[in-house]
């Protein structure tokens, strides 16, 4: 077995979903591997990863507005607040996702569903560089 490693930057502008399937997959093309698993990991608590639909733009702004109902900013029971009124919700959003994903490689891609792509979930309002580390265990 051969461990390959490389550590992806993921750009963000502010609060939303984005897409990062291809920098994964071109990593397996670049490592030249045909079979094994993809670990990525993400090294923050205010964004997370996330495996979601991937083909209607839809389905990205629902889970975005999902969010923002389900932990809104500037309550008032939030003590939190440090670095802002996303502080709070940020972590709490990041608790309720993932900060880590396994995905089988198959025939030197990820085994993911026909609809289905990696993201990146950002849960600041402020715009970010965030690590995300891939790991990849050839069989």
């Amino acid at each position: 077995m051969t461990w390959h490693k490389e550590t992806l930057e993921i750009v963000t502008r502010g609060k939303g979903l984005y897409p990062f399937t291809e920098l994964v997959e071109a990593c397996i093309r670049r490592w030249k591997v045909r079979e094994g698993m993809c670990f990525l990991y993400l090294q923050h608590t205010s964004a997370s990863l996330v495996i979601s639909e991937s083909y209607d733009p839809s389905a990205r702004m629902d889970l975005e507005a999902f969010m923002e109902r389900l932990a809104p900013e500037d309550q008032a029971w939030y003590r939190h607040t440090m670095e802002g009124s996303d502080d709070s919700p940020s972590h709490i959003r990041a608790m309720l996702t993932n900060t880590d994903l396994s995905i089988p490689v198959d025939d030197g891609r990820l085994s993911l569903g026909t609809w289905q792509g990696i993201y990146l979930f950002e849960h600041r309002s402020a715009p970010h560089r965030r690590q995300v580390l891939a790991r990849l265990m050839e069989i």
